[in-house]
């Protein structure tokens, strides 16, 4: 397996382990982790169960995202959603623990996947922003709820915001952009078009949170630009695979 996609600043955490996954070519379906896309059920579980032998003590989270605000605090070491969908957290785009061996898991294919860690309240989060989550802040929603269930202090998190389509590729309409109006550099005109820069606004979100900028870490990987590494829905016209970012304290 590839060593996937990973952050400088997480990487340094000795307790918190993370990883973005890449395409691999050579595998079934190029190493799709998607149960929910109609792909041969006990394919995409092999994938996972090569993913989970480099995590061998962890039990992973899976939720069915919805592109909702929706934020679920994982209080045991219980796998749910890893197997099958029949488990998975319902109406579900943000997982917080603070639990040990748990691995929170968001699926993305273009959409914005955030991690989150605090390493003084020893809590981490997994997030799930496309365009609708962004609307709503489902980020810094996410983070208000670390601080009023763990106690954190937004100044102490360190974030990842990880391989997703970036203003380069990511053309709407104005019924999308009209949302994201009053941000300042949320999105470049082109004509009647608007390329939109979610992974921008979502770190603007951070910030407004009350996060510091150096502990923000951009990847500023287009995942529509590098269609070889990562799914991309746009740029393969609506493709049916996804990849991982995944989250967990040892």
């Amino acid at each position: 397996m590839q060593t996937g996609y990973l952050f400088s600043n997480l990487s340094k955490q000795k307790n918190c382990h993370h990883l973005v996954t890449q395409k691999e070519p050579s595998s079934t379906y190029q190493f799709s982790l998607a149960l929910h896309t109609n792909e041969d059920a006990k394919e995409i579980t092999k994938n996972r169960e090569k993913l989970k032998q480099r995590f061998p003590n962890f039990k992973f989270i899976g939720t069915k995202q919805t592109h909702s605000s929706n934020i679920h605090i994982v209080t045991q070491a219980k796998e749910l959603g890893w197997q099958s969908l029949e488990d998975a957290i319902e109406d579900c785009d943000a997982l917080i623990t603070n639990q040990q061996k748990v691995m929170l898991t968001i699926l993305t294919a273009d959409c914005v996947p955030i991690l989150l860690f605090d390493p003084i309240q020893n809590v981490v989060a997994a997030v799930h922003a496309g365009w609708k989550g962004t609307q709503k802040e489902i980020l810094f929603k996410t983070v208000q709820k670390m601080q009023e269930v763990f106690n954190s202090n937004p100044k102490d998190i360190l974030a990842g915001i990880a391989p997703s389509i970036g203003k380069c590729c990511y053309e709407v309409d104005w019924n999308v952009a009209q949302h994201f109006e009053k941000i300042a550099n949320a999105y470049l005109q082109k004509k009647d078009k608007y390329m939109l820069d979610l992974p921008h606004i979502n770190k603007i979100q951070l910030l407004n949170a009350g996060l510091q900028e150096k502990n923000i870490e951009m990847s500023n990987v287009c995942t529509a630009c590098s269609v070889e590494n990562y799914f991309s829905y746009r740029k393969e016209n609506g493709c049916s695979g996804r990849f991982a970012s995944f989250i967990g304290l040892d």
